[in-house]
């Protein structure tokens, strides 16, 4: 059978034009992927309310001297660990920065086993040279940063009575 030029385009406009068709009805020749069902999104969970200022605050300011008060603060209320005050003017302050600038290891060993964050201050306090090297040896800037009202790395060390941490941050230029 031959097929002249003219019923060619013809044929050819026919079955281009039903293809065209037939896809924009969604009538493709290979059916279109099916999305698995999904589950129902879920909810959030729900976060608990602020905690009181007044009860943050006495709590960081238990922690600079009294275990007890700490122990039955935190027994009464798990989330005070890292609970923060602000003194002022950014002057942030959490109950392991308290332990830890006055010296109190015994306040801050109790806070860092019930979840409390480590810091470098209170690695200094506490004479944990290591991780004070690490961060001195990675940024020596460290050496100035200072911690809750102002005070440095060299005196959390001296508070903790720390002999050999304050002699490293000494030969690393503290002051």
């Amino acid at each position: 059978m031959s097929i002249n030029r003219r019923d060619a385009i013809h044929r050819l406009a026919t079955s281009t034009g039903a293809l065209c068709a037939g896809a924009l009805l969604g009538c493709a020749a290979t059916p279109a992927p099916v999305a698995a069902p999904q589950p129902p999104a879920a909810t959030p969970p729900q976060l608990p309310p602020p905690l009181p200022a007044d009860l943050v605050k006495a709590f960081v300011v238990a922690a600079h001297a009294d275990l007890d008060k700490v122990k039955a603060m935190l027994a009464a209320e798990p989330h005070l660990i890292n609970a923060t005050w602000d003194w002022k003017a950014g002057d942030f302050e959490t109950a392991l920065g308290g332990a830890s600038h006055m010296g109190r290891p015994d306040i801050a060993a109790y806070l860092l086993a019930n979840g409390a964050r480590m810091d470098v201050f209170c690695a200094t306090m506490m004479g944990k040279l290591s991780v004070v090297r690490a961060c001195v040896d990675d940024d020596p800037s460290v050496l100035t940063v200072k911690g809750p009202h102002g005070i440095s790395l060299l005196r959390h060390a001296q508070a903790g009575k720390q002999d050999a941490t304050v002699a490293f941050l000494i030969s690393r230029g503290a002051a």
